[in-house]
């Protein structure tokens, strides 16, 4: 046994390890593979390699030269600065915003918790939030 890159138990074929092996998708199967004759497959991949290069040599006429291929420069996208300002919010347990104070009023955020949470028996707190500035 060895492992994959993940960690994953993979069979060591050559100790004769005839457990599951791993599919394309990285699950283990236990399926059994159509048999495939080594010999055939070559001689299929060298019959159409002598038909491509027979292709190629009609195809091609002597004298002309192919143009190259100019690569594209990719645009590279210049990420869009975004400035965030931050705020007080007083939140119910619901985590619904029920008010919203500037960074400087963080007493009057906390006295306006402190009578919500007196005044609708329910607790109310105070949180940091940042929002998105628009110019």
């Amino acid at each position: 046994m060895h492992y994959d890159v993940a960690g994953n138990r993979v069979p060591d074929r050559r100790a004769g390890d005839k457990r599951a092996t791993v599919n394309s998708l990285g699950k283990h199967t236990n399926m059994a593979r159509k048999v495939l004759s080594r010999k055939e497959l070559r001689e299929e991949s060298e019959a159409a390699e002598r038909s491509a290069k027979t292709k190629k040599k009609a195809a091609k006429p002597t004298g002309e030269v192919k143009k190259k291929a100019t690569k594209r420069k990719s645009r590279a996208k210049s990420a869009k600065e975004v400035r965030l300002k931050a705020f007080w919010g007083v939140f119910n347990q619901g985590m619904k915003r029920v008010a919203l104070y500037e960074y400087s009023q963080r007493k009057q955020a906390d006295k306006k918790a402190a009578e919500l949470s007196n005044s609708a028996k329910t607790p109310h707190f105070v949180q940091p939030v940042k929002e998105i500035i628009e110019e």
